[in-house]
């Protein structure tokens, strides 16, 4: 079991099990986008290949009783032990299968924010130009934003699309039990991308009044599961949904069903919003991530602890550096737990700012004019300190 005080230590304790991606000897700052994966992650790489080879076609037992295991390990960080999940490679998959499954001719319009990710921004963007009203509601003040997204929700609105974390400003957005029951009293689908906010921020459905909500969300960030690895938490009424894209892992579960000359069948539970044949590799992965996890104690809430500690050390160091303003700053009004797992800098050129740092040994990342500063657990305050200085001598010429 891990503690905070082993993680503040210099060297970090976690780091020794991160040896492959050399985390004790870079100062990698991208734990908002991409983890390193833990050295126990190539066990799971090389279990699936043990497996493809001794089974071949057979392996797919052993395939799905994998995708059972991440399925187990996305329902305790939600807090819903029963709730139906479906898997894909990627959120934009699931997105997909989830938009093709409303009913846009008859409510034709889309609620969302103009601080979404990519994967909405463009989706959304593009079936705008199709004709399909998309409504964006501006992501500031992120103090109103639920109240002033759950505004724009009509009886025509087939869907409310937001996030619990801004992936720009690292800002938690307030207010998504009211939201939920606004969409919930006009049969309108919220769904709640928690990408930003899982391994990081804890998540209890319950607790935060989203239980009659869609929630997205995926392992590439602050889970360390790797790629492939996302999901849509689905509520009770999506077994009344027919997707209109599907694959025939959808019908799987009814495959010796009974079929019904010209209509097509859908499996109950999570398969119904299934794809089809995909590569099993990054669910061994995960599994054994997840394991990893649960043997050191890396729980939503000690990984918040962490995470608070990390990103409270880099905004107070920030201050301490005295930049100037109109180069580089940072909200200084949003208190510091109301911020996720990453300290956003808003920059007159953050995308040069994050080049320089690079080539100086810091590995950080940019979207639009903000630079984004992303801890993890198995990096030191050492090193979060060692990145301040650079930063300085970056700034400062």
């Amino acid at each position: 079991m891990t503690n905070l005080d082993e993680l503040r230590r210099d060297p970090n304790a976690l780091a020794e099990h991160y040896q492959a991606f050399g985390v004790a000897d870079r100062i990698l700052l991208t734990g908002h986008s991409h983890q390193a994966w833990p050295d126990v992650a190539r066990e799971g790489l090389l279990e699936a290949f043990a497996d493809a080879a001794e089974e071949v076609d057979t392996k797919w037992d052993r395939a799905f009783a994998k995708a059972d295991e991440m399925r187990a390990g996305f329902r305790a960080l939600l807090g819903d032990p029963h709730g139906a999940i479906a898997l894909g490679a990627s959120t934009h998959d699931l997105v997909i299968r989830f938009l093709s499954a409303m009913d846009l001719p008859r409510r034709p319009r889309l609620v969302t924010t103009d601080g979404e990710f990519h994967t909405l921004r463009r989706q959304l963007g593009r079936l705008a130009e199709e004709g399909v009203e998309v409504v964006r509601v501006p992501a500031a003040p992120v103090a109103t934003l639920a109240e002033r997204v759950a505004a724009e929700v009509t009886e025509d609105t087939a869907a409310v699309l937001v996030s619990a974390v801004l992936f720009e400003t690292s800002r938690l957005v307030p207010g998504l039990a009211h939201l939920a029951d606004v969409c919930l009293s006009k049969s309108v689908n919220l769904v709640v991308d928690a990408y930003h906010a899982l391994g990081v921020v804890p998540f209890s459905l319950h607790d935060l009044g989203l239980t009659n909500a869609w929630v997205l969300g995926g392992g590439y960030k602050y889970l360390q599961l790797g790629e492939g690895n996302c999901f849509l938490r689905m509520p009770a009424h999506a077994q009344e949904l027919r997707p209109v894209v599907t694959g025939w892992y959808a019908e799987f579960g009814a495959l010796a069903d009974e079929r019904r000359p010209g209509q097509i069948a859908y499996a109950a539970g999570s398969d119904r919003f299934a794809g089809a044949t995909y590569d099993p590799t990054s669910h061994y992965r995960g599994a054994r991530v997840f394991r990893f996890f649960a043997e050191h104690g890396l729980t939503p809430e000690f990984l918040r602890e962490v995470s608070r500690h990390q990103v409270g050390f880099l905004a107070e160091g920030f201050d301490r550096l005295g930049l100037p303003e109109d180069v580089i700053t940072r909200d200084r009004e949003t208190p510091l737990d109301r911020i996720g797992g990453f300290l956003s800098l808003k920059c007159a050129d953050a995308g040069a700012l994050q080049a320089a740092l690079a080539e100086r040994g810091v590995r950080t990342d940019s979207r639009g004019s903000y630079l984004r500063f992303g801890p993890a657990p198995y990096l030191s305050d050492r090193q979060l300190d060692s990145a301040l200085h650079v930063l300085r001598e970056v700034v400062n010429g």
